[in-house]
């Protein structure tokens, strides 16, 4: 069952995609679905490659870029923040929860020089807390220029 979260009007995330999510994505018009989960976290994952084929029958593109429990890196942060800039319209990512992913698009954004209180309160409407990474986004929002 679908569970997409509004974070902007062309970014969602999501807790675990199931087979059935993928056609309720193209429904919104989802043109990019990120995969924030590392294959065999937990034996109950449907497979990224099964999402991944089903996201392109749809006609959507599909990026992984895994996180895992260690936390983030800013290549990571950067893949996500590239696929964000180029997406082709609306994106959805997803991990275990929708957490991870918040967090990653999160970084991205205070990367690109978003306002970190919206950033912050976006996150919070759609039910994520980004304040274990908020020191992080306060670092890279002051090397954003």
């Amino acid at each position: 069952m679908s569970d997409f979260r509004r974070l902007t009007d062309t970014v969602y995330a999501s807790p675990q995609l199931e087979p059935e999510d993928i056609a309720a994505a193209g429904a919104l018009g989802v043109k990019l679905v990120i995969n924030n989960r590392p294959e065999g976290e937990s034996p109950d994952q449907t497979p990224g490659t099964v999402i991944e084929q089903l996201a392109r029958e749809q006609g959507m593109e599909y990026l992984a870029i895994p996180i895992t429990h260690a936390g983030f890196s800013l290549p990571q942060v950067e893949a996500m923040a590239g696929a964000l800039s180029t997406a082709d319209g609306p994106v959805l990512a997803y991990c275990r929860s929708g957490t991870r992913s918040t967090l990653l698009w999160a970084l991205a954004q205070a990367k690109a020089g978003e306002n970190l209180d919206s950033i912050e309160a976006a996150a919070r409407q759609a039910g994520y807390d980004v304040s274990p990474v908020r020191p992080t986004m306060d670092m890279l929002a002051s090397q954003s220029g």
